[in-house]
């Protein structure tokens, strides 16, 4: 899984051309968001979680592999989940505030 999304946006947004960067990016975020009716998420907006990676367009590519599926992705930098870096500069923190997300429909 860690590489799953770069792979996605490298190969459809760089290689392929087939997505812009802003419907790769939708894709990814406000789609299952709203697809599992969660309130506060998808969007940078006032209120809602801050779940946010930062990336270069550029260089974001997959960095595991079936021998290595736990080697992060390049071209990510920082990742923020609920407004905490989880990722600063490339390297992992010990700050943990991620919680599993259900869709509404789910209990």
């Amino acid at each position: 899984a860690y590489g799953t999304f770069p792979q996605y946006l490298g190969k459809y947004v760089r290689e392929l051309g087939i997505l812009s960067l802003a419907e790769c990016v939708q894709h990814l975020t406000s789609r299952p968001a709203a697809r599992l009716r969660l309130a506060d998420r998808g969007l940078v907006r006032e209120g809602y979680r801050a779940d946010l990676v930062l990336f270069d367009p550029a260089t974001v590519a997959a960095g595991s592999t079936f021998e290595n599926p736990r080697t992060l992705p390049l071209g990510i930098p920082h990742v923020l989940v609920d407004g905490h870096f989880v990722l600063r500069d490339g390297v992992r923190t010990e700050a943990t505030p991620g919680r599993s997300v259900r869709g509404a429909g789910r209990r």
